[in-house]
């Protein structure tokens, strides 16, 4: 049996169980990382705005190094879930700790934002985006990752996201549960041979994942942003993989998602570790469907709004909104658009003509009204 094939069977076996759900804190995997002094090298290499600890976790003394960082975004957590449940099939296994310590050395920063994954924000305590912060480098959490990206010199960097339940994979109705980019070097988006090496190693993680979420991988968007770090690294001259967590039907905690980006974060290592790549395989990439913005969370078709005209029948879009309330992210329905006919798609759709419901006003269809009306169907 391959080692791709071992995990994805194995995987209940070896995931991270202390750790569930979206809120995901530096309390929270602090316990975890201690547990692991003994057999990985964890340092403290700076604080965060508010003082709190930045650690870096280096495992093995191999010759191919790769470089991970998470919560850069600190509302982004589940591909911090999905590292942690990497660093308990390296303890866990003797067979892959083995392979990762004499063929790899890995450094990686769990949580590059604990003031905002605190805060449940994207943004760091000076409301700074991280991820426009590549050249500036304002914030302490910046240079930080700056510093350990000159120092450890990486041949790949996995830059780890979320990404919202917006996206689509392609213009189709499958949702983007998994997405990937090689971020562009220049304006123009050359396919550089940096961004072909990327490229091959997606193409490989695609095909494995379609095995598990046929049709649910997606392709970001390569618009140059220099400010964007992965945009920066590359550009520096190492080939850059974004890993974008998206969202699985009925998944909203995001447990069955950070199962498939573990399968990939596995994958990608084990593909580094067994091939010379060149970027001559890289072509897979492209045949992956470019994502679009063509879901809603939830859409009511064919609801009745009373008008000064009488009632008409409208496609109501929700959206929900993630808030942080009590240390407990609730998803807070609100209405994005009202059309006769809506050509998007819900993660949850409801046609009204076969629930009874009363007409309302439009004003009336606030969070409070949708929250107690979805609770009711």
């Amino acid at each position: 049996m391959d080692l791709i094939t071992f995990y994805t069977t194995a995987y209940s076996t070896y995931k991270e169980t202390k750790i569930t759900g979206r809120y995901l804190t530096k309390q929270d995997i602090e316990p975890i990382l201690k547990k692991y002094e003994a057999a990985f090298k964890i340092s403290h290499i700076g604080n965060s705005v508010l003082q709190k600890p930045i650690h870096t976790i280096y495992i093995g003394n191999g010759k191919k190094r790769i470089l991970m960082w998470s919560q850069m975004h600190g509302n982004e957590s589940t591909t911090t879930k999905a590292v942690l449940d990497l660093l308990y099939f390296i303890q866990n296994n003797e067979a892959f700790r083995t392979y990762i310590i004499n063929n790899f050395t890995l450094c990686i920063i769990p949580m590059l934002n604990p003031d905002g994954a605190a805060a449940y924000t994207r943004v760091n305590s000076n409301e700074v985006d991280l991820n426009r912060d590549a050249q500036n480098l304002s914030q302490p959490e910046s240079r930080l990752l700056r510093n350990v990206f000159n120092e450890f010199k990486p041949h790949f960097c996995f830059n780890l996201h979320d990404q919202r339940t917006i996206f689509s994979a392609g213009k189709s109705r499958h949702p983007a549960t998994v997405s990937f980019l090689t971020p562009a070097e220049d304006k123009e988006r050359k396919v550089t041979a940096n961004r072909k090496k990327s490229m091959e190693v997606i193409a490989a993680i695609d095909k494995m994942l379609q095995k598990f979420i046929p049709k649910q991988v997606g392709r970001y968007d390569d618009g140059f942003n220099l400010n964007c770090v992965g945009d920066t690294f590359q550009s520096m001259g190492v080939p850059t993989i974004l890993f974008e967590s998206g969202h699985f039907p009925d998944d909203y905690e995001r447990e069955e998602t950070r199962k498939y980006i573990a399968y990939a974060l596995v994958a990608a290592i084990n593909y580094i570790g067994e091939t010379e790549i060149t970027g001559k395989k890289y072509h897979g990439y492209f045949e992956i469907p470019e994502n679009d913005k063509l879901f809603y969370d939830v859409i009511l078709r064919k609801f009745p709004v009373k008008t000064k005209n009488g009632i008409e029948y409208n496609d109501i879009a929700v959206f929900f909104k993630e808030t942080l309330l009590n240390d407990k992210i609730e998803f807070i329905p609100s209405v994005e658009h009202i059309e006769p006919h809506l050509h998007f798609y819900g993660h949850k759709e409801l046609t009204m003509s076969k629930i009874e419901v009363a007409p309302i006003e439009i004003d009336r269809l606030n969070n409070s009204y949708l929250t107690e009306f979805l609770k009711k169907i």
